[in-house]
């Protein structure tokens, strides 16, 4: 092994390739072309790993491996960090986490809104209610106790959260919409105090689902100054996507300016009806960045996006939790104001003419009503000789949940226009899983497996929207610098040895809309903390993940 001093010295002066030749090493990545992370040229030579780390990246000649990997033709990268992952409960059910890995992916970032902690004896009864047939002990109450429990489990990427600003509101609240208590505003804020000094990321909002969407301005500023303390990040679902996206891109650019914090945006886009407004929206951000604000987003490659068909229903039909949304919705008086405020994609017009056809019905907790998956909402509507608005509500009624669906309500050109921004990253906004055992009752968006290869294959390598070298940066030591993770996005001596091996003529996305549950290809080796989970395309079984903290943590 080479003494740490040389390391700190070839690092220092740029040297990580000029290292004494002869070596003998764990693991020796030789022959690839290196993409080290930073978006400048690739260039040729290996990677050396020794344990967890990387000891030494450039032409290490003699150099030999008790593991080798022949990278000739292929790139070699840091490994991938998925900004938003909806993991939470696959890594428990699960822990290889293979549908991310096949794509590269060796980080999630778990926690839009909600996260897994801090939880009351209430709330955990609750989780336990609604878990259905995919149970799990529910071991931990705090998000630091909940991300170790993953660890100790056994999972194949490394892990991280941020704590949800809906998460603490309803430790506090419940579901209620109202403004809390001073008292009740400061035990949110020690919540957030605590999950920070746990390691999360930051404070996370999704405004448009509750509780979280009964959050005004003032608390969220509450919270965010919160996590600036610690160093953390403000990252938002915002307030709306559609009519109100303007508005909604404001609110958050004045909760980061009176919270002194940095600001991201979740899966940037634009919904159906307001795809002109996306130019809009980009040139206040930029405007704002070039303010001296901290202000980016992240997205997923496609013009769909997947969530409940509570999201197109109104806040208030939602107060109170599940069982009293479920119970207003058989009300006749409040079906009608429903009605009246549903939004959905495909509406054209005064009489909504197309309501419903761009809306996929993919999740479903009722066998019973399992055989809809794959059909629109629309057609659903049609065979019941109900309107779609009327059958999105009888179907949470039927399935007793907020039925899973995928909604095409964006455009392919604010897409391109988006994977062309340098201050965008990446995500899935999907769970990490199996083509196999409990995951194949539900049809997940393709974007599970296949948003990383999607965004190489597709955009880069064929649509060639940016250079390789660029995606690769904003896959790895962007999100890596934005997040203040130590040690990880960039192939250098020192850092942990998060690696990817693929071929750029090769990956590529398969899933689809309807055949979702297909593994992407290209993607050949993968190490995570120095471990091969990834060999020859396959997985290992290797579960050697850990828990990334934010930079606030106190051990």
């Amino acid at each position: 092994m080479i003494p740490r001093k040389t390391l700190a010295a070839a690092a220092v002066l740029g040297l990580a390739g000029v290292l004494p030749a002869g070596q003998h090493y764990d693991i020796l990545i030789r022959n690839g072309l290196i993409y080290d992370g930073q978006g400048g040229e690739p260039f040729a030579g290996a990677v050396a790993v020794d344990g967890d780390t990387i000891v030494a990246v450039g032409p290490l000649p003699g150099a030999a491996g008790r593991f080798e990997i022949d990278a000739a033709g292929l790139a070699v990268t840091p490994g991938f960090i998925n900004m938003l992952s909806w993991s939470n409960e696959s890594l428990i059910h699960d822990g290889r986490a293979v549908s991310a890995v096949c794509q590269g992916v060796t980080l999630e970032v778990m926690g839009e809104g909600v996260s897994m902690g801090p939880w009351n004896e209430q709330m955990k009864a609750q989780e336990r209610r609604e878990q259905g047939e995919d149970a799990y002990e529910i071991a931990w109450t705090t998000l630091g106790e909940y991300l170790d429990h993953l660890e100790k489990r056994g999972v194949s990427v490394n892990i991280a959260s941020f704590v949800g600003t809906g998460t603490v509101r309803r430790h506090e609240l419940g579901d209620a919409a109202r403004r809390p208590t001073a008292g009740e505003l400061d035990r949110m804020r020690a919540l957030v105090r605590q999950a920070m000094e746990e390691g999360a990321m930051g404070v996370s909002s999704a405004l448009i689902y509750t509780p979280g969407a009964f959050a005004e301005t003032d608390e969220l500023v509450a919270l965010a100054e919160v996590a600036a303390e610690y160093g953390g990040m403000y990252i938002s679902h915002i307030r709306g996507e559609g009519d109100r996206l303007l508005e909604a891109l404001e609110e958050f650019l004045t909760i980061v300016r009176r919270a002194k914090v940095r600001g991201e945006i979740y899966h940037i886009k634009a919904g159906w009806g307001n795809w002109d407004k996306f130019d809009e929206m980009i040139r206040r951000i930029e405007a704002a960045r070039a303010e001296g604000l901290p202000v980016t987003a992240d997205m997923y490659p496609y013009h769909a996006s997947a969530t409940g068909l509570d999201s197109v229903m109104p806040a208030w039909v939602r107060e109170g939790g599940h069982r009293a949304w479920v119970e207003r919705l058989k009300d006749p008086a409040v079906r009608e104001r429903v009605r009246a405020e549903m939004d959905l994609p495909g509406a054209v017009g005064p009489d909504r003419a197309g309501a419903g056809t761009r809306v996929l019905l993919t999740g479903f907790k009722n066998p019973a009503l399992r055989p809809l998956a794959g059909r629109t909402l629309a057609e659903v509507a049609a065979q019941r000789g109900r309107s779609p608005e009327d059958t999105a509500m009888d179907l949470v009624i039927e399935d007793d949940s907020r039925v899973g669906a995928v909604f095409f309500s964006m455009s392919e050109d604010n897409v391109r226009k988006a994977i062309r921004l340098p201050w965008v990253s990446f995500c899935s906004d999907a769970a990490a899983m199996a083509a196999e055992g409990r995951f194949l009752r539900f049809t997940p968006h393709p974007r599970a497996y296949g948003a990383f290869a999607r965004l190489l294959g597709r955009y880069v390598r064929d649509e060639q929207l940016i250079p390789l070298a660029e995606a690769v940066r904003r896959l790895t030591s962007f999100p890596a610098e934005n997040l203040r993770i130590a040690r990880r996005g960039r192939l250098a001596p020192g850092h942990f040895a998060d690696v990817v091996v693929f071929d750029p003529a090769q990956i590529r996305d398969h899933a689809d809309f309807t055949a979702p549950h297909r593994y992407a290809t290209g993607v050949r080796h993968v190490l995570v903390n120095g471990r091969p989970v990834i060999r020859d395309g396959r997985h290992t079984g290797a579960l050697p993940g850990r828990v990334v903290h934010g930079p606030g943590r106190r051990p």
